[in-house]
């Protein structure tokens, strides 16, 4: 029953993000981009963990750009598709050091993976297909960020980003693997 639910809501988020005007969402993307610059666990962190954006998601390449600009370290995921894990790479230089990976998303091409200590990380952007305003969080179904959010220290605060569509009333129950954020940012 929970299964079919978030099978549901999956395919009707896709469906919207799909459709979303491009210019809609890099509007609504920088809306979001200036509540995440104006957060006080933004301004403290030193080392931040993007997501790469893709599908019509939330566009944190221009996020993720800025962030360098103002001098803190970016990280992003490698995926490792075969452990079904990721782990975070230091990112200097996002127009040259990525390339298509796993999925279809960005990926640091090899010469540019630079393994990071998870304990580094201040603040984590995390991507979802929905949210609720508590924080709790469907994402693509294949656990990557759940496993990998279970292995950070308790107190690093994560944050979704999301157009208010993804934005849900009817949430689905948690089952025990599915981890929250500690907010939700959407526009």
């Amino acid at each position: 029953m929970i299964q079919e639910k978030k099978k549901k809501i999956r395919e009707e988020v896709l469906k919207k993000l799909e459709n979303h005007k491009e210019e809609e969402r890099l509007h609504k993307s920088s809306k979001i981009a200036k509540k995440l610059f104006l957060l006080k666990e933004f301004l403290k962190a030193k080392t931040v963990l993007f997501y790469l954006s893709f599908d019509g998601e939330v566009d944190t390449l221009r996020m993720i750009r800025d962030t360098i600009k103002q001098g803190k370290k970016v990280a992003v995921p490698v995926i490792l598709r075969e452990k079904r894990e990721i782990f975070p790479s230091l990112l200097k230089d996002l127009d040259a050091e990525l390339k298509i990976g796993p999925y279809g998303v960005l990926h640091p091409k090899e010469e540019y993976i630079r393994p990071i200590p998870p304990e580094i990380i201040d603040l984590v952007i995390v991507p979802g297909l929905a949210f609720d305003e508590a924080g709790n969080r469907l994402g693509r179904g294949m656990g990557y960020y759940d496993r990998f959010l279970s292995r950070l220290q308790k107190d690093v605060p994560t944050v979704g980003l999301a157009f208010d569509f993804q934005v849900i009333d009817d949430f689905p129950p948690l089952e025990p693997h599915d981890l929250s954020v500690s907010k939700v940012l959407f526009a």
